[in-house]
C-alpha cells in the first residue's frame, strides 16, 4: 500500500515533527514511530532531542527538508530505518549498513558480552574466528574488548565483506578478513586452529518467511537470514565438524540460535563430542550456546 506522503514546507521544526511521527504511525506504532522520528532527525537534521525542542519555533533549511521527506518516502515502503541513514548502533559503536548485511541485533550484542565476559581474564593471543561476518559487528565488538585477540571474519558475501572492511577500518579494528563459502570442507585445511569458534549464522528455516515482518523479508539479505527447511541446522553441523578438526583444547564455541531449536543445537555438539550449554538472552528466550571439549 502506498501512502500519501505529506510534504513538508514551511513549517515549524515542532510542526514538521509532529507530522512525522504522524505519518510514521501509519505502520508503526506510537513509541517506535518516535524513537525513528528522533534518530532520523538527529542524523539527518543534526537536532538532538533537547536541541529540537528547545529551537521548535524555528524553521529548517530547504535542503534538510528535502532530505527529511525522502527518508519518510523510503520509512513508509517499510524499509527499515538502520538502512534509510545506512547507519546501526552495536556495542555503543556506529557501524555502516546496508541491504548486504543483517542489521545487528541486541541479542548479538549479549553473545560477544558472553564470551567477553569469559576470555576478559585470558591474557594470551586468542585465536578467534567469526564464521558468517556480515558487518563485522561482533568481530569488530570482540577485537575493542580483547586487544590481545586474533581475528579471523570469514563470510560467502563478497558484497557484506566489503561492509565489514569499512567497519573494521572507521572503527580502527584490526581483522583479517576472507571471502570463503564454509560450508564447503574441502577449503577448511586451508584456515588454521582456532581458541574461540563465533557465529550467529542463517538459521530461520524458508517456511517461516511467511509469518515475518515485511521489513525484515523485503530488505535483509535472505543468504544471511534462511536455511532450507529440510536441514535447518546445517551450520550448526558444520561448526560442530569444524570444531573437531580446528578447535584447540581448551577451546569454545558460542553461537546464537532461534529459540525453539537451542536445545538441538546443544545435541548436535554433543553429538560431536562437546559438552555444551544454553543461555537465556535478558527476554529469557534460548538465545545463545556454547561448547567446549
Amino acid at each position: 500500500m502506498h501512502h500519501k506522503i505529506i510534504k513538508f514546507a514551511l513549517m515549524t521544526i515542532e510542526q514538521i515533527y509532529t507530522d512525522f511521527i504522524n505519518q510514521l504511525k501509519s505502520i508503526y506504532e506510537e513509541r517506535e514511530a518516535g524513537n525513528i522520528t528522533d534518530w532520523i532527525f538527529e542524523s539527518v537534521a543534526g537536532l538532538k532531542r533537547l536541541e529540537r525542542i528547545t529551537n521548535k519555533q524555528n524553521s529548517l533549511d530547504v535542503s534538510t527538508i528535502k532530505l527529511l521527506n525522502d527518508k519518510l518516502e523510503q520509512l513508509l515502503q517499510h524499509k527499515p530505518v538502520q538502512y534509510v541513514l545506512q547507519e546501526a548502533w552495536f556495542y555503543k559503536m556506529k557501524f555502516f549498513v546496508n541491504n548486504a548485511v543483517l542489521i545487528p541485533r541486541p541479542e548479538t550484542e549479549e553473545l560477544v558480552e558472553w564470551g567477553v565476559y569469559e576470555l576478559k581474564n585470558k591474557n594470551e593471543k586468542v585465536k578467534i574466528i567469526d564464521i558468517g561476518t556480515g558487518s563485522g559487528c561482533i568481530a569488530i565488538a570482540l577485537k575493542k574488548e580483547l586487544k590481545g585477540a586474533d581475528i579471523l571474519a570469514i563470510d560467502i558475501s563478497e558484497d557484506a565483506l566489503a561492509v565489514a572492511k569499512r567497519n573494521a577500518l572507521t572503527l580502527h579494528a584490526n581483522i583479517q578478513f576472507l571471502e570463503i563459502d564454509f560450508l564447503d570442507e574441502t577449503i577448511w585445511h586451508q584456515l588454521p586452529l582456532f581458541d574461540i569458534i563465533v557465529s550467529n549464522p542463517p538459521y530461520i528455516p524458508e517456511n517461516d518467511k511467511i509469518k515475518m515482518e515485511k521489513n525484515v523479508t523485503d530488505y535483509e539479505p535472505h543468504l544471511a537470514l534462511f536455511v532450507n527447511d529440510f536441514d535447518p541446522f546445517i551450520f550448526y553441523r558444520k561448526i560442530a565438524l569444524f570444531a573437531q578438526l580446528h578447535l584447540n583444547n581448551p577451546g569454545k564455541i558460542y553461537v546464537e540460535v532461534q529459540e525453539e531449536y537451542a536445545d538441538e543445537v546443544k545435541k548436535i555438539f554433543e553429538q560431536h563430542g562437546l559438552s555444551s550449554l544454553v543461555k537465556k538472552d535478558i527476554y529469557a528466550k534460548d538465545r545463545m550456546v556454547s561448547a567446549r571439549w
